[in-house]
């Protein structure tokens, strides 16, 4: 009788043991793959402001060309 109750507290310590285990390696995978997509994210705003930064800079550069006042100043050099 003792022995079968050692029993079930052993199995039922092992299987706390093994639940607790198993969402802590889940809940380590979930925020590792939280942590990759955050990066990415990252990634992806730092490469969009630099390509908004090289549009502005290729715009500007057009309207110079373009604009009239420019083109008289290049017609005086």
């Amino acid at each position: 009788m003792v022995t079968t109750r050692l029993m079930r507290l052993g199995f039922r310590l092992v299987f706390v043991a093994f639940y607790f285990t198993s969402v802590m390696l889940f809940t380590a995978s979930l925020r590792n793959a939280n942590d990759r997509v955050f990066y990415k994210i990252c990634a992806a705003r730092v490469y969009q402001s630099r390509l908004k930064q090289q549009l502005a800079g290729k715009q500007l550069r057009l309207e110079s060309m373009i604009n009239p006042a420019s083109v008289s100043q290049q017609i005086k050099k």
